[in-house]
């Protein structure tokens, strides 16, 4: 791949431990696979899980288990961290002791229906790409063949983006597009940012992961005072998870990247920038203090 090229994985397993670096292919190209219970093979790629979650997928499994965000995360999943990005991803976590996925049955998936986008594309993945010089990501797709996988001997063929809508992949993933796009936007500026803060990190995981309690901090009174968003448009972001999902992409953006995707309203800027200005006159006085500077010494005064 062009080094002008930035890429992320969704379903980063097999590339990721593999040294064949897989050809990209086109969404016409047609490939021969088909997976069913008849197959030999059944529930194989099941037992040995590494699946990347996308924040739409934890908001479909969240809801089909009846569960708020946080819970799932602690009882569902494990955190890790893109390479050395400082930009922190979800998987799902395996068995007790074992590696094989929980919702696995002797029938298939327990949760098929709302099952994660890796799950969906597998033996297909999708490569995210935006050239350094470009605004704009593109997709591309590679074919995993693994020796336990007996579905590409099937005799069935059809196109990646057949596949796809077969796999009901085109809202999957149209709604995690702006969380692709903030994991590339990292990752092509690389050290010119340098690694997020503590605290932006910690936003980074809220708002793409644990939607519920972002939900919370955007109810909070110091947020409505400080972002001004139509009242129809806040009432839906409250109410609807993957609005407040989309929203929290344009919120990271603004937050991270200082996109102004969300206005603020007036008067917020000036205040923010009198409480830092007094703050950092508090510190400078406590330091001076602590330093038994001589008595005559006034207060320092930044303005």
């Amino acid at each position: 791949m062009s080094k002008s090229h930035v890429d992320i994985s969704v379903n980063d397993s097999p590339f990721s431990e593999s040294p064949v670096v897989p050809t990209l292919l086109a969404r016409d190209k047609k490939i021969s696979f088909r997976c069913y219970k008849g197959v030999k093979c059944f529930n194989a790629c099941c037992s040995n899980i590494d699946i990347t979650l996308t924040p739409y997928d934890i908001i479909r499994l969240k809801n089909r288990l009846d569960v708020d965000s946080g819970q799932f995360l602690q009882e569902y999943t494990v955190p890790f961290e893109f390479e050395k990005d400082g930009i922190a991803g979800v998987k799902m976590k395996p068995v007790e002791g074992g590696t094989a996925c929980r919702f696995m049955t002797e029938e298939g998936c327990s949760v098929y229906e709302d099952r994660p986008t890796a799950c969906r594309y597998y033996p297909v993945g999708m490569v995210s790409m935006r050239k350094q010089d470009e605004y704009t990501d593109s997709n591309a797709y590679a074919l995993v063949e693994e020796e336990h996988c007996l579905g590409h001997q099937e005799d069935r063929t059809l196109t990646i983006d057949e596949y796809r809508e077969e796999q009901g992949l085109f809202d999957y993933d149209e709604y995690s597009r702006g969380w692709r796009q903030l994991i590339l936007k990292k990752k092509s500026s690389g050290a010119t940012i340098g690694k997020p803060s503590l605290r932006s990190r910690q936003l980074f995981f809220m708002a793409c992961y644990n939607i519920d309690q972002f939900r919370t901090f955007v109810a909070s009174d110091g947020f409505q005072q400080s972002f001004d968003i139509e009242e129809e448009r806040m009432a839906n972001i409250l109410l609807d998870d993957v609005a407040l999902m989309l929203f929290g992409f344009d919120f990271l953006k603004h937050v991270l990247f200082g996109e102004e995707q969300i206005k603020l309203k007036e008067g917020v800027m000036e205040q923010r920038l009198a409480k830092d200005r007094a703050i950092l006159e508090q510190r400078i006085n406590q330091k001076v203090a602590e330093r038994n500077v001589d008595a005559d010494i006034e207060p320092f005064d930044l303005s």
